[in-house]
């Protein structure tokens, strides 16, 4: 008779063990749904795009594999300072891999949520600086010999581009993406362009693609890449035999007018 009763004494207990168990699934699985449903901010959109653009990047898988039309181009963008609405300002550079001391373009970005009125997630606008040789390899060097936040906002210049990303719908390998509005900023940088065109997607693992042209008054494009985006990729780990690629050197001079067209953010 007291075994029947230890017998189900333990039945109970590990039924009620079973419900409590059962009970803590059930919170844990509504939490994580409603975690899971939580809206992203407009804010955190923002953030992500400024994380992805954030950091050292280059076109050299696309070089390789098509070195008669895009070559090796180092990209290397940092944070520089914030404005008081939370707006993020990036310093950016491109240079060719062999002297990246040497930028050929210099950059700011200001990233931001879209205004409410327009159907984007985050708007990136892009500024000249005021005295860009001040700002040369500013990534590279320490914060407290490069310009400082405040002097940054001070130094944003004449404005270039804007650009609105949206989410990218589910299937597509990008994550954001999004262009200049119909008929671009102006432009008469070269070659008798009269306005440019921007487009931007951000992929995974900060994977980064843009797309800059030129056109002239007749609809005629008369620079940037004709073939699609340049594609830049995080910087992969070093080794001697990159120092020594054809792929690392800087084109001919003949060459720097046609590529210095090809990139995002134009004056």
């Amino acid at each position: 008779m007291g075994t029947g009763d230890s017998d189900s004494e333990s039945n109970g207990w590990n039924r009620a063990r079973g419900l409590a168990l059962k009970t803590l699934l059930l919170i844990g699985g509504a939490l994580l749904v409603k975690r899971l449903r939580k809206s992203t901010t407009r804010w955190d959109h923002a953030h992500f795009v400024s994380n992805s653009l954030t950091g050292e990047k280059y076109s050299k898988e696309q070089a390789s594999r098509d070195p008669d039309n895009y070559f090796n181009i180092r990209m290397l963008t940092c944070p520089a300072a914030e404005l008081v609405d939370g707006s993020k300002v990036l310093y950016f550079e491109q240079a060719f891999w062999r002297t990246p001391q040497k930028p050929f373009r210099q950059r700011l970005f200001m990233v931001k949520p879209c205004p409410k009125e327009l159907k984007c997630d985050v708007e990136l606008s892009t500024y000249a600086i005021r005295d860009m040789e001040e700002y040369k390899n500013f990534c590279d060097r320490p914060r407290d010999q490069r310009p400082q936040p405040e002097e940054v906002i001070g130094d944003i210049a004449e404005h270039l581009t804007t650009v609105h990303l949206k989410r990218c719908p589910r299937g597509k390998r990008c994550l954001y993406e999004g262009s200049t509005p119909p008929g671009g900023f102006p432009n008469s940088w070269q070659n008798g362009a009269t306005y440019c065109t921007s487009e931007l997607a951000i992929l995974k693992n900060n994977e980064i693609h843009t797309w800059d042209r030129g056109y002239d008054d007749g609809g005629n494009q008369v620079w940037g890449q004709k073939e699609g985006p340049y594609e830049f990729k995080p910087a992969p780990t070093s080794s001697f035999n990159d120092m020594f690629s054809p792929l690392n050197f800087p084109p001919p001079p003949s060459m720097e007018r046609r590529i210095e067209g090809s990139f995002v953010l134009q004056e």
